[in-house]
């Protein structure tokens, strides 16, 4: 384990509330397992004091974690992990990431991540490009689902993030999410930076990168609605952070939704349904899209109107 740490400390809300499961709700990239094993190793403190991973939140208390930075030489390693491979061609590959897969690699994640299935389905992509990157331009939350764009030259890469830079390309998501908007459709322009209360969140605030997002309602039903996203930038979390902002957050989202959700996933409920793009080389337009997984279209379909 790497010897550099990042402290991140904050005031604990959650009354009653085991410290390992809290931890896991708020730090998302991490695992309940490496946040029980960095309670056990004394990296995590209460008051000041280390505690035990069952110790019960009582509120209030000032809360530390000492959570690994990994050594910047340590270069992913290419692992045979199965893609569901939407669309490829001489430049591009498109591909549908499940729920639970981190995109880059990471404190935790060292292995099992979308970079190193890249790899070794497309060894070329570490021959150009960031090394921890595999020809991937933008990302997905961990718990988000849907299509990702892979550039598989180097003459790809910087096309694609031209396209991004310019905001040419089009993304579309489909949120479910807590309670009924106001409006059937509506636009968020509301600026995103890192929470202040807490490093590993992001939040609106005033200060923040300019974040613009798109809505329209799909679906009404009896407590949530379905919601049709498009973002118009990339902020980390945007979607999220901003639903949660509307005041309608998405349904499952631990960390910016209510703490207690009515409906039980293990995942929230957002997916990358379709991004549309420059093909590289020929110039034409391109969309890709990937179909609701089984297990969000059965939530839906159980849902009452």
């Amino acid at each position: 384990m790497s010897e550099h740490y990042e402290v991140v400390e904050f005031t604990a809300e959650t009354v009653g509330e085991r410290l390992d499961k809290a931890l896991a709700e708020r730090f998302e990239d991490l695992s309940r397992v490496q946040i029980q094993a960095l309670i056990k190793e004394e990296r995590v403190s209460v008051d000041g004091k280390t505690v035990k991973a069952s110790y019960r939140i009582e509120g209030g208390e000032l809360i530390q974690v000492q959570i690994p930075i990994p050594d910047d030489d340590t270069e992913p390693e290419p692992e045979q992990i199965p893609l569901e491979v939407l669309y490829e061609d001489e430049q591009i590959a498109v591909i549908n990431k499940p729920a639970g897969m981190v995109v880059h690699p990471a404190y935790g994640n060292q292995s099992g991540t979308l970079v190193n299935a890249i790899l070794a389905r497309w060894p070329q992509t570490a021959e150009f490009g960031e090394a921890d990157r595999a020809g991937i331009v933008h990302r997905l939350d961990k718990e988000t689902s849907g299509v990702i764009v892979i550039a598989k030259t180097a003459a790809a890469l910087d096309h694609l993030h031209a396209q991004f830079k310019d905001r040419t390309v089009q993304k579309r998501y489909l949120a479910l999410v807590e309670g009924t908007p106001d409006t059937s459709d509506g636009l968020i322009d509301a600026p995103i930076g890192r929470d202040p209360n807490n490093r590993k969140k992001m939040a609106v605030i005033r200060d923040g990168r300019a974040a613009v997002s798109e809505f329209r309602v799909l679906e009404h039903y009896a407590a949530h609605s379905l919601l049709e996203v498009f973002p118009k930038t990339g902020r980390t979390h945007q979607i999220r952070v901003h639903l949660a902002f509307l005041g309608h957050p998405v349904v499952g989202d631990r960390v910016y939704g209510h703490r207690k959700q009515k409906i039980k996933l293990k995942r929230h409920f957002l997916h990358a349904t379709a991004i549309t793009l420059t093909q590289p080389e020929t110039g034409e337009t391109l969309t890709v899209e990937a179909a609701l997984p089984v297990g969000l279209q059965n939530i839906l379909e159980k849902l009452p109107h």
